[in-house]
C-alpha cells in the first residue's frame, strides 16, 4: 500500500523519467535490486522497483522483470534477513552473521557476476520523449515515510503494528493506495497449509546432507521456499544444505519464491505491457536455468553430499 501510493503520487513516474536520461539502464536495475534485496529483502526490493521498470519507456521490460527478479533471489540470499528462510534459519540454528554469509557466498556471488554480464549484453536505449515531467504530489512525502517505516518493522526495528500506518492513512485519506493485489497475499498463506500436510511423509532426521539440498530445493517449486524451510527445518540439524537448497529453490517456478510471484504479477497485470504467455516462458527458462546451475554449484562444491 505504500508503494502503491508512492506510483500514485507521481513519484514512480518521475524517478523512472530521470533513470531513463542516463546510459547502463539495464545494470542499474540488475545491480541496484541485487543490492537492495540484501538489505531490505527480495519482496521489498522488488515491489520497489518493478513498478519503475513498468515505468520505464525502454525496450525489453520483460526481459529486465525477470532479471531483477533472478537479482531479488540471489542477492537477499547472501545476508541473514535478505529474505524470511534466511531470517529463520539464522535464528533457529543459532548462527554467526559471519558463519552464515560465508557459507552462502559462492552461491550469490556467482549469480552476481552472470547477471551483471547479462545486463551489460542487454541492450535498452531509451526512447525519447517529448512529455513533460510528470507532477509529485505532496503525499509522496508521507508514503515515502510510510515505506521506511515497512522497512523498518522488516528489519525488526520496529513492531509490527507500526506497519499498520500505512492501511490506516489510507483508509481514511487515499483509499486508491488500498488497490492492490489481495489475491496474491492470500494465494501465499495456502502454501503454508501445503507444508503442514506434508509433515507426516517426513517420520525421521533427515542426515544426508544431499537429501536436504534436494528436497528443500524440490519442494521449495510446489509450496515455496518460506514454508519449505519451515518444514524440513524440523527434520534436519544441517543448516548450511537447508540454507542453499532453500535460496535455490527460490529459482525455477513462479511458486519458487513469493518474490518469483510479485515480479510476475506486476508485469502481467500492468496495462502497457505485452504477450503474457512469451513472457511466462521466458520467465520459467531463465528461472530453471539458474535452478539448474544452483544444483551443479553445490554438489561441485560439495561433492561428499
Amino acid at each position: 500500500m505504500a508503494v502503491r501510493g508512492l506510483q500514485n503520487s507521481g513519484l514512480m513516474d518521475a524517478l523512472a523519467r530521470h533513470m531513463q536520461e542516463g546510459s547502463a539502464i539495464a545494470l542499474k536495475l540488475v545491480l541496484g535490486c541485487f543490492l537492495l534485496s540484501m538489505l531490505v529483502t527480495n519482496d521489498v526490493a522488488l515491489i520497489v522497483l518493478v513498478p519503475l521498470t513498468l515505468s520505464l519507456d525502454v525496450r525489453h521490460k520483460g526481459l529486465l522483470v525477470i532479471l531483477e527478479a533472478l537479482a531479488a533471489n540471489a542477492g537477499s540470499a547472501l545476508t541473514p534477513f535478505g529474505n524470511p528462510q534466511n531470517l529463520f534459519i539464522y535464528w533457529f540454528y543459532h548462527l554467526e552473521s559471519l558463519e552464515f554469509i560465508t557459507s552462502i557466498a559462492p552461491f550469490s556471488l556467482l549469480f552476481l557476476v552472470l547477471l551483471i554480464a547479462m545486463a551489460l549484453a542487454l541492450r535498452t536505449p531509451p526512447v525519447t520523449s517529448s512529455l513533460p515531467m510528470p507532477g509529485i504530489s505532496g503525499s509522496s512525502r508521507i508514503y515515502a515515510l510510510m515505506l521506511l517505516v515497512v522497512l523498518l518493522v522488516t528489519l525488526r526495528l520496529l513492531p509490527v503494528w507500526a506497519a499498520l500506518i500505512a492501511p490506516a492513512y489510507s483508509l481514511l485519506f487515499q483509499r486508491k493506495a488500498l488497490r492492490v493485489d489481495y489475491a496474491l497475499l492470500f494465494s501465499f498463506f495456502f502454501f503454508f497449509g501445503l507444508a503442514e500436510n506434508l509433515k507426516t511423509l517426513l517420520a525421521t532426521e533427515l542426515a544426508h546432507s544431499g537429501h536436504v539440498f534436494m528436497l528443500s530445493a524440490l519442494a521449495s517449486q510446489i509450496m515455496s521456499n518460506v514454508p519449505a524451510t519451515l518444514l524440513f527445518a524440523k527434520f534436519t540439524s544441517n543448516w548450511e544444505a537447508l540454507l542453499w537448497g532453500s535460496n535455490a529453490g527460490g529459482f525455477g517456478s513462479l511458486f519458487g519464491s513469493l518474490a518469483n510471484l510479485i515480479a510476475y504479477r506486476f508485469y502481467v497485470n500492468h496495462p502497457d505491457t505485452e504477450d503474457s504467455g512469451r513472457f511466462t516462458l521466458k520467465f520459467l527458462f531463465l528461472g530453471y536455468a539458474a535452478f539448474f546451475l544452483s544444483m551443479g554449484l553445490y554438489f561441485l562444491l560439495y561433492p561428499a553430499s
